[in-house]
């Protein structure tokens, strides 16, 4: 039996604690396999085999390294004349592990049993296991030569008669252990035997740690690749919020009806509390609730903005919690949920009175535990968002109907407001209307100057069912339309009458010419006039109407 430590210059193979990075480990390996101490007439077949082996690993797919250990097992052992090569990677608490074996098929009965890999190396070779963590070859020319009886006899019950066994190491670290033995009879170990196997130990070890590493940074690009799709998502935020027709920064309060709200915002913004919008649909909700979000902690982040019912039944679940790739037909890929993506922010939910049974129950789990978990995944995810929701109907209704969970309900009911129709914000008429305009001229390059005070009084008697979102829509019209510095806005008709408004361009022109008369007096001469609000000659105008059949109403011929 002969043990033989490590030489501090072998390529790959540092002593335990040190580190000798300056020889590259192919190279090493076939300028060693060409040493003076293996035999002349093998030299040649041996160093084409190692080169062969050491081409193989080079940029060898991670998940083919496993394959080509094994193969290349048979390789040396065939090549060297034995009959078996075992490969032990290291495992928990530091034992050698066995995972890769190649047996002749005449000794297939004594193929290491697989449940042998669970076992302990140190239960089963304690010897042979301390020998190679200090770095020693361990070669052994006749089993019964060895001190250890334990050892000798697990070595025999898998039919051992000699045995070289070389530690391999990586950056000074034990990772593994290759093994090569005869099984027929004792067979002592050559030079070429010895050197043949540390070397191939060093390109497996070179081989398990470039695998371990590329496992590492791909984990690593996983992780990056998640942060990039959340980055983006919060891009895609931000681009929204430029890009989106806003009335103003903030919130337009020159009414009553809106200080009052607004003082409510102010008062519950910095809590974190969840908020419940409640209001007529158009009547700004979205506003109130980013201004809450703003005036909170949290604003430093984007809020997220989720219309529940705006997204399919089936697809609500996954676009609030997220999924997992394969979670449903389909699902191609890992999604983050909405609610992953507001972390340390605002989640509004919007509409929430539409939000289907099954998505409400796990809504709830949300508010009371501060967790989500993925379409497709059992884990959960720990999320730190504040939550306001908001709605047009009235949830008391929707629980007595049973279409809305009652624990819902009060979850969500922590802190009602209820955003006032414009209707009863007339005061805030002209600065909306200023602020649509605003933004309307910047987007169609034109320019406004003024708008007809008859025109604005219109548009404040108007009771607006659709609220501010009709007011922004009529205003948009309005400027498409304007052709002179002085803005006329006619007040929306009936919301009957508009269900059958014609779309021809004629139509069209004789309803605005008679907007305008109306909110004139049918006055079409003059400052003030029609004619001057259309940026017409008066001629021209009495001409158009003519042409149109634009007539004063007989109702109206007294004023």
């Amino acid at each position: 039996m002969i043990l033989r430590r490590l030489e501090p210059h072998s390529a790959g193979h540092a002593a335990p604690g040190r580190h000798h990075p300056e020889r590259p480990v192919f190279t090493t390996a076939i300028a060693t396999a060409n040493s003076s101490d293996i035999p002349a007439h093998g030299t040649v077949t041996f160093a084409r085999l190692i080169a062969d082996l050491v081409a193989r690993f080079v940029n060898i797919p991670p998940d083919t390294v496993d394959d080509t250990i094994v193969d290349t097992q048979r390789q040396i052992v065939q090549a060297l004349g034995m009959d078996r090569s075992l490969f032990f990677q290291v495992g928990p608490g530091g034992d050698l592990v066995f995972t890769h074996q190649w047996t002749r098929p005449e000794f297939a009965h004594y193929d290491v049993p697989d449940h042998m890999s669970a076992l302990s190396a140190q239960a089963q070779f304690p010897w042979l296991l301390n020998q190679l963590r200090v770095g020693t070859i361990v070669v052994v020319d006749d089993v019964d030569e060895l001190p250890s009886d334990l050892d000798r006899e697990n070595l025999r019950r898998v039919g051992t008669r000699s045995n070289v066994t070389v530690p391999i190491f990586v950056d000074g670290e034990l990772i593994g252990a290759l093994s090569v033995a005869s099984l027929g009879m004792p067979r002592a170990a050559t030079p070429i035997l010895k050197d043949a196997m540390r070397l191939v130990g060093q390109v497996f070890g070179q081989a398990l740690q470039h695998r371990s590493d590329q496992q590492q940074l791909q984990r690593a690009m996983r992780e990056v690749t998640q942060l990039r799709d959340l980055l983006a998502r919060d891009n895609e935020l931000l681009h929204r919020e430029v890009k989106q027709l806003r009335c103003n920064s903030g919130v337009t309060a020159d009414s009553g009806a809106a200080r009052e709200t607004l003082q409510l915002v102010e008062q519950v913004a910095p809590t974190g509390a969840t908020v419940l919008l409640l209001g007529e649909t158009g009547a700004g909700k979205e506003v109130f609730a980013k201004e809450i979000h703003e005036l909170s902690p949290r604003a430093k982040r984007p809020m997220v903005r989720v219309n529940c019912g705006a997204i399919p039944t089936a697809l609500i679940e996954s676009e609030l919690f997220g999924r997992e790739k394969g979670a449903y037909t389909g699902a191609v890929s890992r999604q983050v949920g909405r609610f992953e993506m507001a972390e340390g922010s605002t989640i509004f939910l919007d509409e929430i009175g539409e939000l289907p049974l099954e998505a409400q129950v796990k809504l709830l789990r949300v508010l009371q535990d501060r967790v989500v978990e993925r379409l497709g995944s059992t884990q959960p995810i720990k999320v730190d968002v504040r939550i306001i929701a908001a709605t047009n109907r009235n949830l008391e209704d929707a629980v007595a109907a049973r279409t809305f969970r009652e624990d819902l309900f009060y979850r969500l009911n922590v802190f009602p407001i209820t955003v006032p129709p414009l209707r009863e914000r007339v005061e805030d008429i002209p600065a909306l209307v200023w602020a649509f305009i605003e933004e309307c001229s910047k987007h169609f390059g034109k320019s406004v100057t003024s708008v007809s005070r008859e025109s604005m009084e219109a548009l404040q008697r108007y009771t607006w069912p659709g609220n501010i979102r009709e007011l922004r829509n009529t205003v948009e019209h309005a400027m498409i339309l304007a052709n002179s510095p002085k803005l006329v806005i006619p007040a929306p008709t009936a919301r009957g009458n508009a269900r059958q408004r014609s779309l021809k361009l004629t139509d069209v022109e004789a309803a605005h010419i008679k907007a305008v008369l109306d909110s004139t007096g049918w006055r079409v001469r003059g400052p003030g006039g029609a004619a001057e609000l259309l940026g017409v000659k008066p001629t021209t105008l009495e001409g158009r109407m003519a042409r149109l059949g634009v007539r004063r109403p007989s109702t109206a011929a007294g004023h």
